[in-house]
């Protein structure tokens, strides 16, 4: 059942007010045409005669919510960062992108029930000027709403043709929709650029908003600017009597910073269930989602770690070592991909994604990588070709040659892991070293904290600060060295110390993607809870 009407009508707090034709639910706006002015013109004439009786949301029903706004104030921004939907709408530095009411659904996620409606509308563009109109055209004696009423009514609500014929200059045609969906809907929220001055053509909305009789709750976008102007906005939003406002910056993201919208929602409602269950439901996938993350990169370590391969001691070690760094390499892509892809952040061109710094682009095997996480190899001479890689020391020594060409520049080798009869046979084993594996937990673990704070408004792949929290990594100390590390590079966790005695446990090693994943499934878990707690082992 449609949420919007009962029996074809629409319903809402002035649901005679609203749009005979529900508002469009796309992504990518069209330009504005003779049929969409034409459209224009029809809902229009599909208004009554006269408003009805002003009602509050019933409970159990969704929640009509219009986002408003001056031109160019992140609105459509917002709803992105919301639906965690990098394709809403259109987004562009430039006034008067959005021109038609865009509509999307927040539903829950386990029963499917719309919980909340959100509306897109128009930038409003000349508010002064309709201010000026309302004042000229409108008595003063009748209430906002039938003042608005009147004002839909007239040609310069129209545009188009109806504009023309009636030799009018004048088109208020976005403020004309704007304006209707806000008589249609439950309540508002009206989207300031905090990094704006107080302007009166500000105040001129506010004061528009208000005659549609329903709550409106200014909520601050571009928060994290060093130029924002909170403070005077709220001086002058109390004077108006808006005693509420919210923080919600829709490129550098705080899910605390959402939570709070709804709650502030919600104390303005007489009905406030749908908001709570949302509410709920967004806590809960939002823990789910971060669960689920930390074993995707659980789950790429100790495929990395049960990495083994086998020579034989008169084998020229360097092709092999050549090709585990770039399984290793693809190994990571692919774990960052699916971090992406689950936080519904997409590598296309819509929007650029944090992979694209160059933090997230250097090759793990870079010995000036390691440098700059603070990460000191094992034997604490790693550089070269063979970064990152391990050779058993235990079977090192039987080809003196080898052991000379590789034991200044391998980094990481492990003692005692080699069977006696691999001393006899001559088997070397070759190993990811224990520093490269504490880097890609590291760097892993950086890209996660990012995309939890990336709103998905963001188009810029360095607009990844945020001002919250910072992750949760305890220090680790190794020798004289302070790095923020998940665990000291000599002490791995138990679960990747296992691991290295599981070749089968990898992919990379056997070849059977699903098989290996099944047999390292529960040590991912495992793991997960560390990579969790950053307690070090």
């Amino acid at each position: 059942m449609d949420n919007n009407k009962t029996n074809g009508q629409p319903v809402g707090l002035f649901a005679d007010k609203a749009l005979k034709d529900e508002p469009r639910v796309g992504y990518v706006e069209a330009a504005p045409t003779a049929s969409t002015q034409t459209h224009a013109t029809e809902e229009s004439n599909n208004l009554t005669a006269h408003a009805g009786k002003k009602t509050t949301i019933a409970s159990g029903e969704a929640l009509k919510l219009a986002v408003v706004g001056h031109t160019n104030t992140g609105k459509t921004s917002i709803l992105r960062t919301l639906l965690r939907d990098v394709y809403f709408g259109e987004v562009k530095n430039e006034a008067a992108t959005t021109r038609h009411v865009e509509q999307a659904k927040l539903t829950d996620s386990q029963t499917g029930e719309d919980l909340v409606i959100l509306y897109d509308t128009p930038g409003l563009e000349d508010a002064s000027g309709l201010m000026d109109w309302l004042e000229d055209n409108t008595a003063s004696r009748r209430d906002g709403i039938e003042r608005l009423q009147q004002f839909l009514a007239a040609d310069i609500a129209q545009g188009g043709d109806a504009l023309t014929s009636s030799g009018g200059n004048d088109d208020y045609s976005q403020e004309a929709k704007v304006i209707r969906q806000l008589l249609a809907s439950d309540m508002a929220i009206y989207v300031v650029d905090a990094r704006e001055p107080v302007l009166g053509k500000y105040k001129d909305e506010l004061a528009i908003l208000s005659w549609a009789a329903i709550p409106v709750m200014p909520v601050f976008n571009f928060t994290d600017s060093q130029d924002a102007n909170i403070d005077d906005w709220q001086t002058m939003l109390a004077r108006r009597n808006l005693h509420i406002s919210t923080r919600f910056d829709s490129v550098a993201f705080e899910f605390e910073d959402e939570m709070r919208l709804w709650q502030n929602l919600a104390t303005m409602l007489t009905h406030s269930e749908m908001l709570e269950q949302l509410m709920a439901r967004r806590t809960e996938n939002w823990a789910q989602l971060y669960d689920e993350a930390n074993i995707i990169i659980a789950d790429f370590l100790l495929n990395v770690a049960a990495f083994v391969h086998e020579i034989n001691e008169d084998d020229d070690p360097m092709p092999i070592l050549a090709q585990m760094q770039e399984a290793v390499r693809q190994s990571e892509r692919a774990m960052q991909h699916n971090l992406l892809n689950l936080y519904k952040f997409y590598d296309n061109a819509v929007a650029a994604t944090p992979l694209e710094l160059q933090a997230y682009q250097q090759d793990p095997f870079d010995p000036e990588l390691l440098k700059s996480y603070g990460i000191r190899t094992t034997s604490g001479a790693a550089a070269g070709a063979l970064l990152g890689l391990g050779i058993d020391a235990a079977a090192l020594g039987t080809t003196l040659g080898l052991g000379a060409a590789i034991g200044g520049i391998a980094g990481g080798l492990l003692s005692n892991t080699s069977s006696i009869a691999d001393k006899i046979t001559g088997v070397k084993r070759l190993y990811i070293d224990p520093a490269t594996l504490t880097l890609l937990a590291t760097r892993a673990i950086d890209l996660l904290t990012a995309l939890r704070h990336r709103g998905h408004a963001a188009t810029d792949a360095t607009q990844l600060l945020y001002k919250g929290e910072k992750p949760n990594i305890e220090p680790a100390l190794d020798d004289d060295d302070h790095t923020v590390t998940p665990w000291p590079t000599h002490k791995l966790p138990s679960e990747l110390k296992k691991a290295r005695g599981k070749p089968q446990w990898s992919s990379l090693s056997s070849g059977k993607s699903e098989q290996a994943q099944l047999l390292r499934a529960d040590m991912a878990w495992s793991l997960a809870s560390k990579l969790q707690s950053r307690e070090p082992e």
